[in-house]
């Protein structure tokens, strides 16, 4: 494997079994022209590491915040395995300079789409567990979503829905979503606000609260919840 060495190195992560990461890297596109060389994608491991990110994340985000309820900490581990903050862990790394893929798949940019990182990542994490166990592969995933982590612990439940709403709607239609104040009761002492969320003509959810940005961020999460499983596809 080309270059395995700089990849372990990177990773911080020596493998017993080279195999296993060099699995990790191979993106389907690459089975279908060069299936002699790699019989198999990618596609198993990143289904492994999927559950093992989300067991190590459930467990930390169960100690850390120790006075939140399921949903909240559902929100917070939503936060962290979205496709774009594992898209944006694997480019630190340089992740997509080590993926085996096809000529046509990568000269449309196959090594900086997000689904393609992110999936490499969790395959990458598969492959560690395999070859390394679960205490490794826990050491690892804390040291290189360290940033992602401080950031979920200092911002806590006033996590910026409002920014991963805008980031998840420009990914996909590559346009701003709009907050309009749409109704505003009640006397001054304890007014009330109605905000909309809105692409374009499209409503995509309405929210209230005391403050005209609580309104608005409360109806970026709700945007947020109706969204993501489309938004992740």
């Amino acid at each position: 494997m080309a270059n395995s060495a700089a990849l372990q190195k990177a990773l911080g992560v020596h493998f017993k079994e080279p195999s296993l990461l060099e699995q990790a890297l191979v993106h389907s596109s690459y089975i279908n022209e060069n299936p002699e060389l790699a019989p198999t994608s990618n596609e198993r491991l990143e289904f492994l590491g999927d559950a093992v990110l989300g067991l190590i994340f459930a467990r930390q985000l169960y100690q850390d915040f120790a006075d939140s309820p399921e949903g909240e900490l559902t929100r917070f581990r939503s936060f962290l395995v979205r496709r774009h903050t594992l898209a944006r862990v694997a480019l630190n790394i340089r992740l997509g300079d080590y993926l085996y893929m096809g000529r046509g798949e990568e000269a449309s940019g196959g090594r900086s789409k997000p689904a393609n990182l992110a999936g490499a990542l969790e395959a990458v994490i598969a492959a560690i567990y395999l070859d390394q166990g679960i205490t490794t592969t826990r050491d690892f995933i804390k040291r290189l979503f360290s940033n992602e982590l401080e950031k979920l612990a200092s911002q806590g439940a006033g996590i910026d829905y409002k920014s991963q709403l805008q980031e998840l709607i420009q990914a996909r239609q590559q346009v701003t979503p709009s907050y309009h104040i749409v109704e505003a009761s009640g006397p001054e002492h304890n007014r009330h606000f109605t905000a909309e969320v809105r692409v374009g003509d499209d409503l995509l959810a309405r929210g209230s609260g005391r403050s005209k940005k609580e309104a608005e961020t409360e109806a970026a999460r709700l945007a947020l919840e109706k969204l993501r499983p489309t938004l992740l596809d």
